[in-house]
């Protein structure tokens, strides 16, 4: 039986300082701001990408198997073994890694993405029939999109009187709507509930390294389900509300995931708005299509593809985790069991050698025939584990993209770092992204 390629000791040493370090220091579970800021003034993703690269030259063969003393970890660099994985997961390549299980277990330990068997087949299926995850446009568009136009309309007025929209800003009426789209209106107002999964987070971005705080896990999700047993109509959990007790889809273990991805998802948005307030070409494609919409913001496939460009630019998941639940053969060797599997996404979104544009603002590779997985841009993922709720994050960002511009003008106040002359930076930070809100002529 053939070992994989194992990589040196020294490039191993190398992958760890340059790209495990300085991606999981900004925080897995929740970004930790100062480290964002010092990866974007160090140009630390810029650096992972390279070493990624250097790696992809020296080990052409793949995957690599890293010279850990702890664990078997390999490493992928290919855009065909990215997609076996992805293709093959949850088996033999298991969501349930270690790390992530030991990280869930602060907030939502029976999650679809700790489990394994059975039980992962029906929350996954909950997953799935709560984020309608096969339709474009959800089911109940007619409730939800209301709220992100009333978010958004709030939005703006804050950032009228405040003179700018930041992030203090945009945060602040994101969250709400994201509360709201979760459980309805009566959960408009509910901080303490954001509070408590933000603390829950900060302790999961150290998985096992930090004692969870059972106390407070156990009232987050008894007030998770509170909110689930009186969600409104229309709202994601309303959805949860017949399901049998006990329920083997433990729905309160399920929600917190929406509630943090949604928010997440945030920075997808004003990422986007600072690419459409630096490039005039594509702006005008933007104001085109909004003035154009007679959908309602239900199919606005240019701003879908900007915020598409904005997570392959900078994504918010930038390291997928898998484990073998058996022993793996490649062409090149063979992968053992409990293995863990890293794919370091930027490394594919950014790489020149396979996709021309890797460092521009390019909308239209989301508006062409061709599979740009081809290249393993894989910004939610893919595969029977890809990200459930992609249809539902690109429909809520598109129209609150759409809401935004419909009559205000932004100017990005660090525009220059996004010019269409230059590449993109390979971070950018959305807690210090400022922009000045102008509304325009005649509205």
């Amino acid at each position: 039986m053939t070992s994989l390629p194992k990589a040196s000791v020294r490039d191993t040493a190398g992958f760890l300082l340059d790209v495990f370090i300085p991606t999981a220091a900004k925080g897995p579970l929740l970004r930790r701001p100062r480290a964002e800021a010092l990866a974007e003034r160090l140009k630390l993703d810029e650096r992972a990408v390279r070493r990624m690269q250097e790696l992809d030259r020296k080990y052409p063969e793949g995957p690599l198997l890293l010279r850990l003393p702890v664990r078997n970890q390999a490493l992928i660099l290919r855009p065909g073994h990215l997609h076996a994985v992805l293709t093959q997961s949850p088996d033999p390549f298991s969501p349930a890694s270690s790390e992530k299980r030991g990280a869930l277990a602060h907030f939502e330990p029976r999650n679809v993405l700790a489990s394994t068997r059975a039980e992962r087949t029906v929350r996954r299926a909950l997953h799935e029939q709560a984020l309608d995850t096969s339709s474009p446009v959800h089911r109940f568009a007619d409730t939800l999109l209301p709220v992100v136009r009333e978010e958004a309309d709030a939005m703006l007025a804050a950032a009228q009187a405040k003179g700018v929209l930041d992030w203090d800003v945009f945060s602040r009426c994101w969250q709400r709507g994201v509360r709201r789209i979760a459980f309805g209106d009566s959960a408009r107002d509910d901080q303490e509930l954001t509070k408590m999964l933000t603390r829950l987070r900060k302790d999961a971005n150290w998985s096992v390294l930090k004692p969870r705080r059972r106390g407070v896990r156990d009232e987050f999700l008894r007030r998770v389900q509170e909110r689930i047993d009186t969600a409104e109509p229309g709202s994601l959990a309303s959805v949860m509300g017949s399901r049998p007790e006990p329920d083997a889809a433990a729905p309160q273990d399920q929600v917190p995931q929406w509630l943090f991805a949604l928010e997440t998802s945030g920075m997808a948005a004003i990422r986007a708005l600072a690419l459409l307030a630096t490039h005039p070409n594509q702006a005008l494609l933007a104001s085109e299509e909004i003035t154009n919409d007679s959908t309602g913001g239900r199919h606005l496939p240019f701003l879908r593809a900007t915020v598409l460009e904005s997570v392959r630019l900078w994504p918010t998941t930038p390291m997928i985790l898998r484990q073998t639940t058996r022993e793996v053969s490649w062409d090149t060797g063979t992968m053992p069991a409990k293995c863990g599997v890293l794919i370091f996404v930027p490394f594919f979104h950014r790489n020149h050698q396979r996709l021309p544009q890797a460092d521009r603002f390019d909308p239209a590779l989301w508006l062409r025939d061709d599979d740009q997985e081809d290249w393993g841009v894989v910004p939610f993922s893919a595969g029977p584990v890809s990200c459930p709720g992609r249809q539902l994050t690109l429909l809520l960002t598109s129209t609150l993209l759409s809401c935004l511009l419909k009559d205000t003008a932004f100017t990005f106040q660090d525009g220059h770092r996004l010019s269409p002359g230059r590449p993109m930076p390979g971070e950018l930070n959305p807690y210090t992204l400022r922009f000045t809100p102008t509304v325009r002529a005649g509205v």
